[in-house]
């Protein structure tokens, strides 16, 4: 087989009207700004016009948010501290949407220098010889933002960058940028850079970041480059008392403008946006599904067997939600197998049921005290139970169920399970006085399918057992069998 390359990444086009020389640009009235102005005068237009200034970010309109607008507004760089999976990364990439779309630069650049504000020797020249016919290229704001994961390996080459002994041999001297080959800070000048996991950087590199934050400028092997780079520097990083790997050292946590704490979703509602926004679904999973979801993830997050320094990702709920949707669309599809006793086909819609098999696929997620080895399983268990009993009693609180406990009150059993058909739940449960209340109350709708009733049936069933109403066992053949007061 021939090997299969990924596609290219697409390289907006800037627009023809741009002009084309520094004339030009200069006669369209263009004023040369640095990058802190020009996200300080982009966020306060958005912030006029009321348009969003963060797409995407959720659950940070009041805490997190504003600081990150002062810090931008005051033009400070800043640091991010928070537990895994808070949205640190998320957010530092929604920042390039505040830069121009389209600046000018000196085509070739590799520092992205700007036509009226060029800094190397060779560039101020060119510039100073052509005069209004200098060629004007012009780069997206796409293009403007640099990132760079913090690892143990990481030089100070691949950061600001290292002499190239090719350019020595052809006769530069050193200390003339010429022999520099720029590593991705400076090569993200007019832009911003990110620096994520910060503390997983060795401190002799650290170090070779201090100038880049205060004086601007770059030094690399002992030869000082007066080049005043121009960009907003950002990082991410767990918070120290967890991070065992390593720190960020003092005098480049002084030269941060800003240090701003990142956090979980506050409230069960922003758990449950996040999951909507992110999860990407191969079935349907209905909202109450979804809740139970939500609340397990906030109910390990709060568990004391879990380590609380190394925080539960809001990844852990978005992969069980999609986890539970993979498992709604295994049963349809076995069930339309061939010789399958069901005769219609089957809708892939995401049960309460579905959700046990979360508890195992994603341990590995979670840290769990040291003392809790062996009992992970048991431990995520529980707390699903008890995230699948508040959502009953949140959901169907103060309605009359006793349609359902009388179901089962003759010695009859009702059973369901994975491969439990839509049509064959139903067909055991039959008119249930009080269910067209209890799919309402659920957000169903007036005509619910059958797999979206079967689902709330279920919902039901399981309630009911976990608040001592309905009793529960598991069959020889897997099946859940609810049946008998419990």
């Amino acid at each position: 087989m021939g090997r299969v390359t990924a596609p290219s990444p697409v390289i907006p086009v800037p627009p023809a009207d741009l002009p084309g020389t520094l004339g030009a640009l200069r006669a369209a009235g263009h004023q040369y700004r640095t990058v802190k102005q020009e996200l300080r005068d982009n966020l306060l237009a958005r912030m006029r016009s009321g348009e969003d200034r963060f797409p995407g970010i959720v659950g940070y309109d009041d805490t997190v948010l504003p600081e990150v607008e002062r810090a931008l507004l005051a033009g400070h760089d800043m640091v991010l501290l928070g537990e895994r999976g808070q949205g640190k990364t998320r957010l530092i990439r929604s920042l390039g949407a505040l830069l121009d779309e389209w600046t000018p630069i000196i085509p070739g650049s590799v520092l992205n220098e700007h036509p009226m504000h060029p800094l190397t020797p060779a560039s101020r020249a060119q510039v100073a010889e052509a005069g209004d016919d200098q060629p004007v290229g012009w780069l997206h704001r796409s293009m403007r933002y640099g990132e760079k994961l913090a690892t143990p390996d990481t030089s100070v080459g691949d950061l600001i960058g290292d002499v190239d002994p090719i350019r020595i041999a052809q006769g530069r001297t050193l200390g003339d940028p010429e022999t520099i080959h720029f590593g991705l800070v400076p090569r993200t000048n007019r832009g911003i850079f990110a620096v994520n996991e910060l503390p997983d950087l060795a401190e002799r590199i650290q170090v070779a970041l201090l100038n880049v934050l205060e004086e601007r400028d770059i030094q690399v092997r002992g030869y000082q480059l007066r080049l005043p780079l121009d960009l907003l520097l950002v990082a991410s990083a767990n918070p120290e008392d967890y991070t065992n790997r390593g720190r960020i050292i003092t005098p480049l946590k002084d030269r941060f403008g800003a240090e701003i704490r990142t956090h979980y979703p506050v409230d069960l509602e922003l758990e449950l946006e996040l999951i909507r926004q992110e999860a990407d679904l191969v079935a349907e999973v209905p909202e109450h599904v979804l809740e139970v979801l939500a609340r397990f993830a906030r109910a390990v997050r709060e568990s004391p067997s879990v380590d609380p320094r190394s925080g539960v990702s809001a990844r852990f709920a978005i992969a069980a939600a999609e986890t539970v949707a993979g498992a709604a669309l295994r049963r349809a599809g076995l069930l339309a197998a061939p010789g399958n006793a069901e005769g219609q086909p089957e809708a892939a819609v995401a049960r309460v049921g579905d959700a046990v098999s979360v508890t195992s696929t994603l341990r590995g997620k979670v840290e769990f005290e040291s003392g809790e080895e062996g009992r992970e399983i048991e431990i995520l268990a529980h707390l699903l139970r008890t995230a699948t009993a508040e959502t009953f009693r949140a959901r169907l609180a103060g309605l009359d169920l006793s349609g359902f406990t009388n179901l089962v009150e003759d010695g009859a059993a009702i059973e369901t399970g994975e491969l439990v058909g839509a049509a064959e739940l139903l067909r055991q449960v039959g008119t249930v006085p009080g269910l067209a209340k209890v799919l309402d109350r659920l957000g169903l709708g007036d005509a619910p399918t059958p797999e979206e009733a079967a689902a709330g049936v279920e919902f039901v069933l399981e309630g009911l057992h976990l608040t001592r109403r309905l009793g529960k066992d598991i069959s020889d053949s897997g099946r859940t069998v609810y049946g008998g007061r419990g």
